[in-house]
């Protein structure tokens, strides 16, 4: 799977090249998302997208759904393209995961508003809270999504200070869900990468 920096119908495989393809790396695939996913306290995980990450995900759709046709491929990458970070952020899926089903309507309930108050703070700089949602509102007034879409948008100072090694946090701040931990070294690293000088 090449990187090209933008994802387009002429740069994806056809479902038999992706086939041999996924065969030979999707342990990779599997790999690069684990290093990339961050877990906050015991319910939330984080799971920072890549080109990678959203080319893997628009081929998945396309072979599981056999979309071959232009409008159905066009339709995927319009989904998943605007999760690619392009520079001056980080982007990502928030999942908010309770398997009792019981529990999990009431933690939605309690977590209206979640996804607004999650932040990385780089250090030496103020918070960066999440974009949530821009695609479409996820949240009703009876409870929120139990997956958001999450972008953090970077100062040129931020992106300077993570690309030379300070250490970051991601966190959340809402009321019911007080959390912060700190980037590992290694998921840090993956993620300067997503980062423009």
């Amino acid at each position: 799977m090449q990187l090209t920096g933008k994802i387009t119908r002429e740069t994806l495989m056809p479902l038999e090249a992706y086939a041999k393809w996924r065969k030979a790396h999707k342990g990779e695939v599997i790999a690069h998302r684990r290093l990339r996913t961050v877990h906050l306290g015991e319910h939330v995980t984080v799971q920072f997208e890549s080109e990678l990450s959203m080319r893997y995900q628009i081929q998945e759709m396309l072979r599981i759904e056999k979309i071959f046709e232009e409008e159905g491929i066009q339709d995927e990458i319009d989904a998943y393209a605007p999760l690619v970070p392009d520079g001056t952020n980080w982007k990502a899926t928030m999942m908010i995961e309770y398997p009792d089903v019981n529990e999990r309507r009431r933690e939605l309930a309690r977590l209206i508003g979640i996804e607004d108050r999650m932040f990385v703070e780089v250090e030496g700089h103020g918070r960066v809270y999440a974009i949530a949602d821009e695609d479409l509102d996820r949240e009703t007034p009876d409870k929120t999504s139990a997956v958001h879409f999450l972008r953090f948008e970077f100062t040129p100072a931020m992106r300077a200070a993570i690309k030379a090694g300070a250490a970051v946090k991601l966190g959340c701040d809402h009321t019911h869900y007080p959390a912060h931990v700190t980037i590992a070294p290694e998921t840090l690293a993956s993620l300067a990468g997503d980062l423009a000088d």
